[in-house]
């Protein structure tokens, strides 16, 4: 005689209260992304896969998430025709299909992208590392896509490069250096400043899919500092960098002003509601602590703020 197992997660609950997120974090699958006539590229994926909770049940079904990733996944491996926004919109909106009682379902995708460079002097082949951000939310309204990245370069305090050219102002009036040749001189060699490795992050957020080119969103996030970095440099390039950063320097908060200018040029076709997420955060070098300046706001507003007829915040 066999005995039914009991659907303990269809209980009810000691305490009924409702959650909004529930679900698994840290699984890891590999994804390809698709390139044309080019091999495909493999990214190592980490994913978090949540639903909504109801009150009046004790759990989710843990190992049906579970079959839901595992199942889209393999079929989209198969595929080479997709975007990495695409496969947390399909599972989302198969989560909530095979979870009756849920009324939202979300899935939150990070993976590190190499992309192929060279070197700005000397023309060497290089790598760099961007780190793909997606996710997507599923309910009954219908899915909104998430797409965007985070970046690594270099940010020049403009505060203390402003102490220091006064200083070398002085130094060069003691010096007998008239204030023609003195201000030729101080345009021609930036002054140092305290610098320190910055990251950038753009990402955005439309109903259906957000229709950017996640490419052209990783370069945004990198022109968007002082200068951008690379992880094989020789001399020439190591000079490069140090100019051009030194050339363009910038607070934490010219950085996300910067992203904010860049993606209304760039994706002025987006529609008023999507969301977009523009952020910096400096790992500052003479500080103990780091600098944070960021905005999460729709495409319309900003688009309204960088053409110059928006609301001061």
């Amino acid at each position: 005689m066999s005995h039914q197992l009991p659907d303990v997660q269809a209980s009810t609950p000691d305490v009924s209260v409702g959650l909004s997120q529930v679900g698994v974090t840290d699984v890891q699958k590999l994804v390809k992304l698709a390139r044309g006539q080019n091999r495909p590229i493999v990214l190592m994926a980490e994913f978090e896969v949540f639903v909504d909770l109801p009150s009046g049940r004790k759990g989710i079904d843990m190992s049906r998430n579970m079959e839901v990733i595992d199942e889209i996944l393999e079929d989209i491996t198969r595929d080479e025709a997709y975007r990495v926004e695409d496969v947390c919109g399909d599972a989302a909106e198969r989560l909530l299909e095979k979870h009756e009682y849920t009324s939202r379902a979300e899935v939150k995708m990070t993976a590190d992208y190499i992309t192929r460079e060279r070197t700005p002097a000397s023309d060497r082949p290089t790598q760099n590392t961007a780190t793909i951000i997606a996710s997507a939310e599923a309910t009954e309204e219908g899915t909104r896509e998430e797409i965007g990245a985070e970046v690594t370069g270099i940010t020049v305090c403009p505060c203390s490069q402003g102490m220091s050219e006064e200083r070398a102002r002085q130094e060069l009036h003691d010096l007998g250096v008239d204030e023609e040749t003195t201000e030729a001189f101080l345009d021609a060699v930036p002054q140092p400043g305290h610098s320190q490795r910055g990251h950038a992050t753009l990402t955005v957020t439309a109903d259906g899919d957000p229709d950017v080119d996640l490419r052209e969103i990783i370069d945004i996030a990198r022109n968007a500092m002082s200068a951008r970095i690379y992880n094989m440099a020789k001399r020439p390039d190591e000079d490069h960098m140090t100019y051009h950063a030194h050339a363009n320097a910038k607070f934490v908060e010219d950085c996300v002003r910067s992203l904010a200018d860049q993606t209304v040029s760039a994706f002025d076709h987006l529609p008023d509601d999507a969301t977009i997420r523009i952020a910096q955060s400096n790992d500052e070098s003479i500080h103990e602590h780091n600098a944070h300046a960021e905005r999460e706001v729709t495409m319309g507003q900003l688009r309204s703020e960088v053409n110059g007829s928006g609301s001061e915040r």
